[in-house]
Order: structure tokens, then sequence, then C-alpha cells
């Protein structure tokens, strides 16, 4: 018998457990920052309120690496990520369908106040990651295969740096709202995305120092679990999500997301409500 059709007992568990409260249970493997920026405290909602069937929203909030993999083992019904070289990929091998791009924004590189690398007035994200290697400036990464650690470690191939291993660089293997406030104790420059940081701001010294580079643009999508590969997820919920994070609707409520007057993502699916 193929792996992928052995029946896994402990989702028949769940799967009565939450019938048994009237609500069927539908698990989002995510990269933190959805979580972290705020933003699923208001969408999810929203979804659990106009949905169909009932539904009730579990968010396993990881590194995006990390949300392949459960997603991988069927261990979750979709995906909310924001790695689209891997995305394509889980795809491409037939354990998700019907990948739909979502919003954007953007990635942004924090230091302290004072700048000691000095990258503010530079073009090109490499250049500023090339100069905090130089000034031996501290860099914290989450260091967690994440969507957002797999872009930092581009940059740094693009730069021709190797930082691993290096005394000023640090990682942490946690979360962007954890590895954020790491940089903030240790005064160091990080790359975060946009919204964590809005989200986080007045919990920490960390400013802005540069992001204007197209190298920094930061896409999620949505993908739904194969259910020919996973006949136990939940494709039906999963697909009714999609629907509405890409609908009129849901990029609405994306487009409204604002911390300190800021819009934190962007919606693509319907751009056009940014002008509605």
């Amino acid at each position: 018998m193929h792996a992928e059709n052995v029946f896994d007992f402990s989702v028949e568990k769940s799967y009565f457990e939450s019938m048994a409260k009237g609500k069927t249970k539908m698990v989002i493997a995510s990269t933190t920052s959805t979580q972290n920026s705020g933003l699923f405290d208001v969408l999810i909602p929203a979804y659990e309120k106009s949905s169909k069937y009932d539904v009730k929203v579990e968010v396993i909030a990881v590194g995006t690496g990390k949300a392949l993999r459960l997603a991988k083992k069927g261990e979750a019904d979709m995906l909310f990520v924001h790695d689209p070289f891997r995305e394509k990929k889980f795809v491409a091998e037939g354990y998700g369908v019907n990948r739909r791009i979502v919003m954007h924004n953007v990635f942004v590189v924090l230091g302290p106040k004072k700048d000691p690398a000095g990258i503010r007035e530079v073009k090109k994200a490499v250049d500023a990651l090339e100069l905090i290697a130089e000034s031996g400036s501290p860099f914290v990464s989450r260091g967690d295969d994440s969507g957002t650690n797999i872009r930092e470690l581009d940059i740094w191939d693009d730069a021709g740096i190797n930082p691993k291993g290096k005394g000023w660089y640090f990682e942490t293997g946690g979360k962007m709202g954890d590895t954020l406030l790491v940089a903030d104790e240790k005064n160091a420059y990080t790359l975060c995305d946009k919204g964590t940081y809005l989200n986080y701001e007045k919990k920490v010294s960390l400013r802005t120092l540069f992001q204007d580079d197209p190298l920094l643009k930061n896409q999620y999508s949505v993908i739904a679990v194969n259910p020919d590969k996973f006949p136990a997820a939940r494709y039906r919920e999963a697909m009714e999500f999609i629907a509405f994070v890409t609908s009129p609707e849901g990029q609405r409520i994306i487009a409204a997301y604002v911390k300190h007057g800021s819009r934190l993502f962007s919606p693509d699916a319907v751009p056009s409500v940014i002008r509605d």
C-alpha cells in the first residue's frame, strides 16, 4: 500500500472532535509574518464568519520551510507562505494544487538609529549587507529556513559573502517577532518583513534604514494541499479560504489593515480594491 493512502487515525479523531463541537477544523501552515503582523487576527475571523462550512481555523505559524515540510506530511490542509521558488516546486512535485498569489509587502533592513555601518545612503540591498559585513556590525538572522531567512541568504550570496560563523553574525532559529527583539537587544541589523516591523515598531528602537530595492519585494501565496495525495485534507474548506482571500471582500480586508498609518500588505489578487 502506498504511504499516501494510509489513513491517519489522528486526523480521524480530530475530525470527530471538531464535528462534536459543531465545527470543522481546517489547518493552515503559515509563515510567521502573517501572524506576527496581526493580519490573521482580522482576516481569519472574517473568513470563519462568512464560511458556509462552519469552519474553525487553526494556524501553525512557522518558517516557510517548516510549513512546507508539514504540508508534505499531510499535517496541514493548506499553506499561506512567501517563497515563490519553493512554492512552485511544492506544486510541481504533486503536494499542492491551486496556488494563488494573494498580496505582497517588502522586506526592510532594520538597524540602530546611529547606523554604524552607514547603509542609509546605499542604492542596493547587496551594498547594504556588504557595508554591514565590512564594518563588523552585529547582524541577527532568523536562521530558521523561513522565507525571510532564505531571501536574506540569497542577498548575502549575491554579495559574495558567507556570514555564517562570523563573530558579528547571530542566528536565533526563531520567529520574526522574536528575532526583532533579539536584534534590538544587541543593537544590531536584521532583515524583516515590513508588516511585522510595523506591528512591533513601538516595542523596539530599531529603525528602517534600507528598503528600496526590487530584491526586497515579499510575495505571499496560498496553496491547497493535494487531496489526491492526502485524502483526509480539508480540500473543500481550503479552497473556500483561497476563494475568500482572493475575493474583493478578502482583498479589501488586507488593503484596510493599517498600523501606525501604514498599510502592511498590498493586495495582488484584486489590486483595484485599493482604489475603491
